[in-house]
């Protein structure tokens, strides 16, 4: 992994959300240099779910080697934010670099979002990120080498970025309209003003909390993107700024490219991010021809008894071999019903109903249209997974191992 070089150590790093997740990824790795930390957060008693409080974060910023002011702060409150960074002045003399990480995030479409998730998402995400900026930018003009880093995507305006979640998406674009503003503003007075935003999806408890610990699977440690945000805040402020960058691209520019190591389970398959160039749901690309081409699937593949019948022409030894497991599939929706994949005996079975043997490795719950979509290459099954479309019990591993053996051959084929 990436080997620190010291060149934070002294500086003062103003970090929102920073009790737990990539905010204290990045603050610890900052601390193994002898840096600074303000943790900038809400959290002072520990939550019956999400683990880590402001001063449990202090204390591992220290042991890792640091200095740490945890200051209570809920970043919509202007006061509280003003205080937060005159306590961070008079402690440490100065803020080098505000890292804008904290963000409230609510999947869900424009019927299903309760104004009030709206009002908390673009009041923590957009004004947030505004105020902490305002607030620690007089300060950031005295410093030797400034920078503001946003957790955000970048601005490029495509229609599945929002169609699944248009409140989410609005607010997170509200920072990154703040870097490409601010960027420019206060470029002549050296602050460099970036944004950063994972490729792969990283293992955060908010990713357990929404997915459970088996889609963790699906994800790199929050290393990766902390080593990603460590090269950005030790570069020269004034060379390179307004920059809308992916965790992986910055590391492969500085010479990482075994990216194995920061998997979450070893030979794990780290998914995209849905906020990723060319990424779609449901397309997974954006071309006439892949529209064209998903519609001629659809024409041959019209229903759930459509792909089990296709799936028996895949049926045999090897895969069998290969994958070892017996799967229930429970569907909702149009087509709803139970059937079962067995690849665990003789060359594979597939059948209606409940399986009858002793054991079931796997049991997936998804809707059946999204059942069709998931075998014909429309649906990412990561994707379905870790936003809640698909659900499932049992060995995860088993279903990553049929996911590779069997889906990916199928959606290449029907």
């Amino acid at each position: 992994m990436l080997k620190n070089t010291g060149k934070l150590a002294g500086k003062t790093l103003f970090i929102t959300g920073a009790s737990r997740g990539i905010g204290k990824a990045i603050a610890l790795k900052a601390a193994q240099d002898g840096a600074n930390i303000v943790i900038a957060a809400k959290t002072t008693e520990p939550h019956p779910i999400l683990p880590g409080t402001i001063y449990t974060a202090a204390k591992e910023v220290e042991e890792a080697g640091g200095k740490c002011l945890p200051c209570a702060v809920d970043i919509r409150d202007e006061n509280a934010v003003n205080s937060a960074v005159q306590e961070a002045v008079k402690t440490f003399g100065g803020i080098d670099i505000l890292v804008n990480n904290a963000s409230a995030i609510s999947l869900t479409g424009t019927l299903e979002t309760p104004m009030k998730k709206y009002d908390l998402m673009n009041n923590v995400n957009v004004r947030g990120t505004f105020l902490c900026s305002k607030a620690c930018i007089s300060y950031l003009k005295n410093a030797e080498n400034p920078h503001i880093l946003n957790v955000t995507p970048p601005l490029n305006i495509r229609h599945a970025w929002f169609k699944e979640h248009v409140a989410y998406s609005l607010s997170k674009y509200g920072m990154s309209l703040c870097v490409l503003g601010m960027s420019q503003e206060f470029k002549d007075d050296g602050i460099a003003v970036n944004a950063l935003w994972p490729k792969k999806g990283i293992a955060t408890v908010a990713v357990m909390v929404t997915a459970g610990k088996q889609g963790l699977a699906y994800c790199r440690i929050d290393k990766f993107f902390a080593d990603a945000a460590y090269i950005m805040l030790t570069r020269d402020s004034k060379t390179r700024t307004g920059e809308f960058l992916y965790d992986e691209d910055v590391l492969k520019e500085a010479g990482i490219t075994d990216f194995e190591q920061y998997s979450y389970i070893p030979a794990g398959a780290p998914v995209p991010d849905s906020f990723i160039d060319g990424y779609s749901p449901t397309l997974q690309r954006n071309s006439s021809k892949d529209t064209r081409e998903t519609s001629s699937h659809r024409s041959q593949v019209r229903g759930v008894v459509d792909i089990f019948d296709a799936v028996k022409n895949f049926l045999d030894e090897k895969l069998v071999q290969k994958v070892n497991a017996v799967f229930e599939f429970h569907l909702t929706g149009k087509e709803a019903g139970v059937w079962y994949l067995d690849l665990k005996s003789s060359t594979g079975e597939v059948g209606r109903g409940s399986f009858s043997g002793d054991e079931v490795n796997s049991t997936v719950m998804l809707d059946s249209e999204d059942f069709v979509k998931l075998f014909t290459g429309e649906l990412n099954p990561a994707q379905a997974y870790l936003g809640g479309k698909l659900q499932l019990t049992g060995s995860m591993h088993k279903f990553m191992k049929l996911e590779n053996q069997l889906l990916q051959k199928m959606k290449s084929k029907l």
